[in-house]
């Protein structure tokens, strides 16, 4: 009861938009999310191109095409960040 009551006293709000400005340390772990989901990009097409399974290989594609998305998205607010020029340490 008590690591219930604990847990949801520390439990931060969800942002609804991305902050104004961006920190250094944000902008690290953004540059890491964008490497991430390039892998998985890249892996889920490679494992696309070697399925012979069409329901296997859609799915893979759209995985694909996901981290794309959110790679993209990613992208986008780091170049309107950057053209603003509002990153701080």
């Amino acid at each position: 009861m008590q690591n219930q009551q604990m847990g949801q006293q520390n439990q931060q709000p969800i942002m609804q938009q991305p902050p104004h400005v961006i920190t250094t340390k944000d902008f690290s772990y953004i540059n890491d999310m964008l490497a991430w989901n390039l892998l998985a990009m890249k892996k889920a097409h490679h494992a696309a191109s070697q399925c012979q399974d069409q329901q296997i290989k859609n799915k893979l594609d759209a995985c694909g095409q996901m981290h794309q998305r959110h790679y993209s998205k990613l992208l986008a607010h780091l170049e309107e960040k950057q053209s603003s020029n509002t990153i701080t340490q």
